[in-house]
Formats: structure tokens, sequence, C-alpha cells
């Protein structure tokens, strides 16, 4: 295996006993597991998954969609690029 480092992680108590018991289930153990992930990320250069968040409206089909065209019109010379404004409450 080469080289090994540690990696530590924080998680809540409940995800972690559930998490073991999911690995063991499955025949691994956590280590195993973050490995397995970890080499997903690295060859396929993103999140093995989708990452939704249900009740925050930027995560909305709609709103995706419409991101990705916004992308695509900037990274096509076209739009016009905008400096964040502040809220005026902070």
């Amino acid at each position: 295996m080469g080289n090994v480092a540690t990696l530590s992680i924080r998680m809540d108590e409940d995800i972690k006993k559930r998490f073991d018991i999911f690995c063991a289930d499955a025949g691994m153990n956590a280590t195993v597991a973050v490995n397995m992930f970890a080499r997903a990320v690295l060859r396929e250069k993103r999140i093995p998954f989708e990452i939704i968040g249900s009740d925050d409206p930027f995560y909305t089909v709609k709103n995706q969609n419409r991101l990705r065209e916004s992308i695509e019109q900037l990274e096509a010379g076209g739009g016009t690029v905008h400096d964040l404004i502040e809220d005026a409450d902070e």
C-alpha cells in the first residue's frame, strides 16, 4: 500500500455507529469505505454521488438549470459579470 497517512474526521456519534454497522454488513470497515470513496473521487474527478439540499431553493432543478445556462453563456463570451452586492443589514 505504500506510505500510509492518517485522516481524522468528526461526525455525529449516531451517524458513526450506523455507518459502522452498514460497513460491517457490507463486509468492510469504515477505513475501507472512506478509502473507496477517496479513490472514486480521484478516479472520477468529482463527488461520486449527487448532493442535494432539498429545503434550499438554490438547489431546485429550475435554479440549477438556470445556473448551468448562465455558466455556458459566460464561457461562450456572453453575459455580464457583476460584483457581489453585500447585504445592507450586515
